[in-house]
């Protein structure tokens, strides 16, 4: 992230100073970008990934070596119950955790391990989350949909299902939470320019193809998606719950 990126962010300080953020997922890409933007809101930030390399890797990423960056694998519920539970008090939980398998997803067994990573593996983070943060004055869950959650994709069943259900359960828990006050949202990004969608980025056709269909005609970055992000968890959200705000550069418009 930019200085400029940096400085976009000071206007989420007086909401953000000293609460507790959980990054699930925040050693790259979107999570990385959603991480920064808290830590530049000056926000106590825990980021985990999935490996003793990822978390080396947040370690060693200058704007992410100020968060408490720690290995959890959403697949293991056990873990997933200790690891957060042991963090205390919390304000806001941010799933970005995910997987894409391409055409190997057709396969019922590798679409399975999608399914349970990116949709599974974000219901088990909210469901230990809840406790700590109905502690919380100001609550919140972001989970992370995308334009998959409205579209089909014919090679990535699993990814796609998956996506699909994250904005179902963001409603349903927007619902199940709310009588402790925890407000449940979603991003769905559209084309954003990560590691994920390096392979459609390096493509000229595809990407061409991709660029046509969004009106603002660019591949979107991570801090666009941290910027709404970051609004969604804030006070100034405080009325919204349940929604699935598409980042896309009007992508879904089209």
């Amino acid at each position: 992230m930019t200085e400029a990126h940096h400085a976009g962010f000071s206007w989420a300080r007086e909401w953000f100073a000293d609460h507790r953020v959980l990054v699930v997922g925040g050693g790259s890409g979107i999570g990385a970008a959603i991480a920064r933007g808290f830590l530049a809101a000056d926000a106590k930030v825990f980021v985990t990934g999935v490996s003793a390399e990822e978390v080396e890797k947040t370690a060693a990423d200058p704007h992410l070596s100020k968060a408490t960056a720690f290995a959890l694998d959403v697949r293991d519920a056990d873990a997933v119950e200790a690891e957060i539970g042991a963090l205390g008090n919390l304000d806001c939980l941010v799933n970005c955790a995910g997987i894409i398998r391409r055409s190997e997803e057709l396969d019922p067994a590798v679409f399975a391990q999608v399914v349970d990573i990116n949709l599974t593996g974000t219901m088990r983070c909210c469901a230990s989350a809840r406790p700590a943060l109905a502690n919380s004055p100001s609550p919140a869950i972001l989970n992370t949909a995308s334009m998959l959650s409205f579209f089909g994709g014919g090679l990535v069943p699993g990814y796609a299902a998956s996506k699909g259900g994250i904005a179902q359960l963001t409603k349903s828990l927007a619902i199940a939470y709310a009588s402790d006050a925890i407000r449940v949202n979603a991003v769905a990004p559209g084309w954003i320019a990560t590691p994920l969608t390096e392979a459609l980025r390096n493509d000229p056709e595809r990407s061409r193809t991709l660029l046509e269909r969004t009106p603002m005609g660019r591949w979107g970055q991570p801090e666009d998606i941290a910027s709404a992000a970051l609004f969604l968890c804030s006070p100034a959200a405080a009325f919204i719950t349940g929604a699935i705000v598409n980042v896309d550069g009007g992508y879904s418009a089209m």
